[in-house]
């Protein structure tokens, strides 16, 4: 199917990948079951954003909330994170994809560190896509550390404090360098936000969805799209505004 117009398609999109965990349990299986069924529903997002000109997708893998689940599901999702960094970097890589992990990743043992800066490195200089990946992240996390290094530049004579606005405390935001967020998706049925990128979605169009993640392909990524196409986004302004009566 072709892509949507050029002026339609959002050029960041970002993800809350719901619902393994209910996926494996209704196919009474483990939720590590579920968690290594979404791999294929990560490939068909970044295909099918590669084939509609997205510019950034950017997905919520791991929260910094997500450490109190159960010791046994955690060490399942490290294991798949490692897992999927040795099979999928040749490919992404292949695609044209830049790979990026945001998030505080101090968290993680070295050996997993050592494969996520490896795999950035490797496709750093990759155009055609770029692809972050949130683990142990959280949009309160990012809003401080932004404000530490605004506090450390004034505490280093570089800025006034009364300098400090929007567009400055911005540039220390995760994902500064990219286009402002248009779309955000969350899977699984829920409608929340849940602390993810809470600085970015200030003015994203919402869009939720009862799919749960592993069966989320690319003809719901393109009901999706087709859905934000239809959205008159205004930024406070009124419609006539933004679309002047002939």
């Amino acid at each position: 199917m072709p892509g949507a117009e050029a002026a339609q398609v959002p050029r960041h999109i970002a993800i809350v990948m719901d619902g393994n965990g209910r996926w494996a349990k209704a196919r009474h299986r483990p939720r590590s079951f579920g968690h290594n069924a979404g791999r294929k529903a990560v490939r068909e997002v970044i295909e099918a954003s590669l084939r509609e000109g997205v510019k950034a997708l950017t997905l919520f893998a791991f929260s910094s909330e997500n450490w109190q689940r159960p010791q046994e599901e955690v060490g399942a999702l490290m294991s798949l994170f490692v897992r999927a960094l040795d099979k999928e970097v040749d490919e992404l890589h292949g695609n044209g994809v830049r790979l990026r992990f945001i998030g505080d990743l101090g968290a993680f043992d070295e050996p997993l560190r050592q494969r996520m800066h490896a795999a950035m490195e490797r496709t750093a200089g990759n155009t055609k896509l770029q692809v972050n990946i949130a683990v142990n992240y959280g949009g309160r996390w990012d809003i401080v550390q932004a404000t530490r290094q605004a506090a450390l530049a004034v505490a280093r004579g570089e800025l006034a404090a009364q300098d400090i606005d929007e567009t400055r405390l911005g540039q220390w935001m995760s994902l500064a360098e990219l286009p402002p967020l248009d779309l955000f998706i969350r899977t699984g049925g829920e409608c929340r936000i849940s602390n993810f990128l809470l600085w970015q979605v200030a003015y994203a169009e919402l869009y939720f969805t009862d799919t749960l993640w592993p069966d989320f392909d690319q003809a719901c990524l393109r009901q999706a799209i087709e859905d934000y196409a239809r959205r008159e986004r205004r930024y406070g302004r009124t419609g006539e505004q933004v679309t002047p009566l002939s």
